[in-house]
Parts: C-alpha cells; structure tokens; sequence
C-alpha cells in the first residue's frame, strides 16, 4: 500500500480532485489531504465537492511519502508561492517518488525547479511556462516522464489516474 499526498488549496478543479482520490482509496493506497494549513477546508471551484487539509506542508514528512498528486484549477497557483510546499515537492522528487500534476498542477513543479529535461503535458494555457522551465511539452492526454506524471484536462482523468496507480503497483 502506497501513501499519496494531495496538495489541496480552494478553487481546485472539483473532478481532477475527486475522481484520482476515489481511485487512489479505492486502489487500496492511503490518501493524505496536505495544504499550507492544517484543518482548511478548501471547496472546489464548481463547489461540488470540499475537503479538510490533514497536514499542513510544513509538518508534511516527505519520506514518509509515495506519492504526490497535485489537481488542477487554480489552486496550484495559490500553493506554488508556499515555501513548504514547494520543498515537499522537490524532496518527493530527489527521492525519484511520483509527482503528479493535472491542468494547473505542473504550474507547482515549475516553482520546485524540478522540470528541466523532463517531457510533460499540461493545460495549454501554462504550456509556455513549462517549456520555459527547461521541460519539452507534448499535447497528449498523459505524459509519463521518469517519475513525473502529468495530463491536461479533466476529460484525460482516466489517463491520469491509470499512469499513477500503474506506478504505485
């Protein structure tokens, strides 16, 4: 059983959220909620779905991580400019543990400078920042780059969500 991060803020995308924490439960891993505060309720942008930070970033342990998934919407945003969610990130990766992004969630790896070399996908609209990263972009529904995976839009979820449950086997 793996454990998985979330890295949660309001305004994520409700189904980029939602659908790969079902999955992840489901799969039989452990899922942890992790924001920049402990206790936060963070509701999606289309308000169907809220959920309750566990952890906050700096009490998050990364080596006791398999995994971080980081949804959508405009949440990456908000969490990319905290500096211990950033370290959380860049630690999951020296560690060759998977990072997840989908739409905006790449936009988190880019402020960990983890990027460079890397192929990816993402959310047309940050396209340029991930080339400007150092990473080549490819507009597919699921790129798996070493342990960097990452897709564009809800409608790649079942992608995702395969890509990262084959790599936590």
């Amino acid at each position: 059983m793996a454990k998985v991060a979330f890295l949660l803020a309001s305004d994520f995308e409700d189904s980029e959220m939602k659908n790969p924490y079902e999955a992840i439960k489901e799969a039989g891993h452990e899922a942890v909620i992790i924001g920049m505060d402990k206790g936060v309720v963070c509701e999606g942008k289309k308000k169907t779905v809220s959920y309750t930070t566990e952890l906050s970033a700096a009490e998050a342990n990364s080596t006791k991580f398999d995994a971080v998934i980081i949804p959508g919407g405009s949440a990456p945003e908000t969490l990319r400019v905290n500096e211990d969610v950033v370290k959380f990130v860049k630690e999951l990766d020296n560690n060759s543990k998977v990072v997840a992004g989908i739409c905006h969630g790449p936009q988190v790896m880019i402020s960990a400078n983890i990027l460079a070399g890397k192929t990816l996908t993402c959310y047309v609209g940050i396209r340029d920042d991930v080339i400007n990263s150092g990473a080549k972009y490819i507009d597919d529904e699921v790129v798996v780059s070493q342990n960097i995976i990452t897709s564009r839009t809800p409608k790649d979820e079942p992608a995702f969500i395969r890509e990262i449950l084959a790599k936590l086997q």
